[in-house]
């Protein structure tokens, strides 16, 4: 079993090698922003011709430095967990995957899809993992940059991804298959790809998809949480079509790109929601029912 220094070696992290191509992709994008005709034509029921939004300087240095902080606490998660998995795999696991099987690796990424599946809808779904998760939601682009705004907060994964070693599965794959997961996610993030052929579309989670995920319409809310395979979000309710382009954001904007408020700013409103509670219930109904709840109040979704 790979112990924890080749876990942190980033030599040996997939997502260290998907670096240039990110970089390269994001260029990409911007040329074709540039030079391309982005804009959809109106409807026939006389709906107005879109334009797509593309990049904004200051969006995408803020998604850039808060892809950069995550590296912080992605490697202090990888640290703390590896000692969990490692026990829970070592002590518990009533088997041992064997890992140089090409169906290992497959059964890996389509459970640990699942599991995100379910990460990812608890984290809309419940205030306290909202205040964490919708930094990456805050920007009201939606381009590759976006993609790198990723949270510093993922210490809920730990829960979420706990199955996997008592499972079977060995820790250092869990790490490799998750970076493959981010990877996919990655190229989900643009609205210069129109929808795909149609299988992939039923099968696979693709831009289209994951742009109804990023818009705060109320059409669009809570819906497609996959990962990789969209098959999820059908076989549990979760999926909306694409029937228009999105407004992207946050359905009360934050209105700064200061990262340290992107990133705590929900905390501080739900810490001091919870001290002026009046009772116990209502601080759980604050931390544990669905975002927007205020003191005092029932609250409405906050994308």
């Amino acid at each position: 079993m790979h112990d924890l220094q080749e876990i942190l070696d980033p030599l040996k992290n997939p997502i260290t090698y998907a670096v240039p191509f990110f970089v390269l992709t994001i260029l990409v994008e911007l040329a074709a922003l540039r030079w391309l005709d982005n804009d959809e034509p109106g409807g026939p029921d006389g709906t107005a011709a879109i334009t797509l939004r593309g990049y904004e300087a200051r969006d995408s240095r803020a998604s850039l430095l808060m892809g950069a902080g995550s590296l912080v606490s992605t490697t202090i998660f990888k640290i703390g967990s590896f000692f969990v998995f490692t026990a829970a795999f070592v002590f518990l696991a009533p088997w041992e995957l064997p890992t140089d099987t090409w169906w290992y690796w497959l059964l890996l990424i389509v459970t640990l899809d699942l599991l995100f599946y379910a990460n990812h809808r608890f984290v809309h779904r419940v205030n306290v993992g909202w205040a964490a998760h919708q930094a990456h939601h805050s920007s009201e682009y939606m381009n590759f940059t976006t993609a790198l705004r990723q949270k510093w907060n993922p210490w809920f994964e730990l829960i979420f991804f706990l199955p996997l070693p008592l499972l079977g599965f060995s820790p250092w794959t869990i790490y490799v298959a998750f970076a493959f997961n981010l990877i996919y996610q990655f190229a989900v993030h643009t609205e210069v790809v129109d929808k795909l052929w149609a299988p992939i579309e039923l099968i696979f989670n693709t831009p289209s998809h994951h742009r109804v995920h990023h818009g705060s319409d109320p059409e669009y809310l809570d819906s497609n949480y996959a990962g990789i395979f969209i098959v999820w979000d059908r076989l549990f309710g979760t999926f909306v079509a694409e029937r228009h382009r999105p407004t992207y954001g946050l359905t009360t904007p934050v209105g700064t790109y200061d990262v340290v408020t992107l990133q705590f700013g929900h905390y501080a409103r739900l810490w001091r929601d919870v001290r002026v509670a009046s009772s116990h219930r209502e601080r759980l109904a604050l931390l544990f029912g669905p975002p927007g709840r205020t003191t005092g109040q029932a609250g409405s979704r906050t994308s």
